[in-house]
């Protein structure tokens, strides 16, 4: 058994696949990766305009040969877009590297827009480098995009439960997910609670935490996937602290997006022929540290998170 065939049902009445493949950096191995993810049973693939991944997406579904209305794709709008004149034009570039005429799922990567420019990034001391444009004027273009049927369903990424409540007050189409950093070291509980209530499906992106060398505290550290709770539930189970931290997540209701360029692994964290009980569950939860690893707000010019769990680890 696997979770190839677990999915949940967005606002939409979509199905979302409860296991998705993560292809953040080595854009270069992402085509055997991809390939190798899809061979395993994976149907569910994110990517992001600024991971420069698509390209490789894009080779990597058509290696694999799965139809297209069998997978479930996932990409972003990048800071650098947000104007509302900029939306098409970007989700555009995106379906031609994806080389799809739609995409089940276009999220906005951040609600913090940088000012309008062709570079992904700002160049250093550039005195624009924050935008002005409202992610709700951003919304609203994306609303566009997914009534000409070129995104299925749209959503957002990293935004503060102020942020999400305000979108709500002004949107016309409701946000179908909200992908977000969520792990056994950043439960959030109330703002789980706070989607659910909501209807609106969580994602979580780094669900083993994130030792990445991008985050200095993350090196300081021993892996999530090494905890000895995890590891204690995982030998219950005969399943490795990895294959705990995604069924956690799966157990809540979310969608879990694991990356790895490791064909093993990439088939072990789609082995989900075991469920948590609730006891499983409390265990787990009680990790909590409000550890947040991906807090950019110094870089990007915009306090994010304001609201939320989570001290920063950079």
């Amino acid at each position: 058994m696997s979770y190839a065939g677990t999915t949940f049902t967005l606002n939409t009445g979509a199905k979302i696949p409860g296991i998705g493949f993560g292809t953040w950096q080595d854009k270069e191995a992402q085509e055997d990766a991809v390939y190798e993810a899809i061979k395993a049973g994976y149907r569910h693939i994110d990517t992001a305009r600024v991971y420069g991944t698509e390209p490789g997406v894009a080779a990597g579904v058509k290696k694999a040969g799965v139809p297209r209305e069998d997978l479930f794709i996932v990409t972003k709008l990048w800071n650098n877009a947000h104007h509302p004149d900029d939306i098409e034009k970007q989700l555009d570039a995106s379906l031609k590297d994806l080389n799809t005429d739609y995409v089940d799922l276009y999220l906005m990567h951040w609600p913090s827009a940088f000012a309008r420019a062709d570079e992904l990034f700002p160049k250093d001391g550039d005195k624009t480098k924050t935008g002005d444009t409202d992610y709700v004027d951003t919304w609203h273009a994306m609303e566009k995009m997914q009534q000409k049927g070129k995104a299925k369903a749209i959503g957002i990424s990293n935004f503060s439960k102020s942020e999400v409540e305000r979108l709500i007050s002004k949107a016309n189409i409701k946000p179908a997910a909200h992908q977000m950093e969520m792990h056994p070291y950043l439960v959030q509980k109330s703002f789980a609670d706070f989607h659910k209530q909501n209807d609106i499906h969580i994602t979580h992106y780094s669900p083993f935490g994130n030792q990445n060398a991008i985050y200095s505290k993350g090196q300081e550290m021993g892996k999530l996937i090494d905890d000895p709770v995890l590891v204690e539930i995982g030998k219950k189970h005969q399943k490795s602290g990895a294959q705990v931290a995604l069924a956690w997540g799966l157990a809540k209701g979310h969608t879990v997006i694991p990356k790895s360029k490791t064909p093993a692994r990439i088939k072990a964290n789609l082995e989900g022929d075991f469920k948590l009980d609730a006891e499983d569950v409390s265990k787990i939860d009680a990790l909590d540290k409000k550890l947040r690893f991906n807090d950019p707000s110094g870089s990007f010019g915009y306090a994010f998170y304001s609201d939320l769990d989570g001290k920063s680890s950079q």
